[in-house]
């Protein structure tokens, strides 16, 4: 029996599935990823064996190769949402945790390149925490 994941982005213009399990899950500190995701780290899930499937939008769908790097962001061209992307010629289905609709039950493997880490993303944990919107 294969796991399946749903996803989506924040319009819902773009809509996939993904059939497989995840490799890996790593929250990178690197400074292309802080610059892709406007904060502390990108939570993406890896893996070789699962294969996506555009369920709808994949025409809204935009591809950046950060040229000399390896560096690659798929995001909806409608609200800029970040999306799955498939890597080094296809061996490599990468997808941003945020974009799946369904429950994920793998928690991270790793923090990595935290030499590269925000100056600000030190002891979050000790910062008042709120269900909702703060009180004004």
């Amino acid at each position: 029996m294969s796991v399946e994941y749903f996803g989506s982005c924040l319009c819902g213009d773009v809509e996939f599935k993904i059939d497989g399990e995840f490799d890996s899950f790593y929250l990178c500190h690197c400074k292309r990823c802080r610059k892709d995701t406007g904060s502390a780290h990108a939570a993406n899930l890896f893996s070789t064996t699962a294969k996506i499937t555009w369920l709808s939008g994949e025409d809204n769908t935009t591809l950046f190769n950060l040229p000399s790097t390896r560096h690659v962001r798929c995001f909806c061209s409608v609200c800029g949402s970040a999306l799955p992307s498939v890597q080094m010629n296809g061996k490599l289905l990468v997808v941003p945790a945020g974009s799946l609709n369904s429950q994920l039950f793998i928690k991270p493997n790793a923090h990595i390149f935290i030499s590269s880490k925000a100056s600000w993303d030190e002891c979050l944990n000790n910062i008042p925490k709120w269900d909702g919107a703060p009180v004004e």
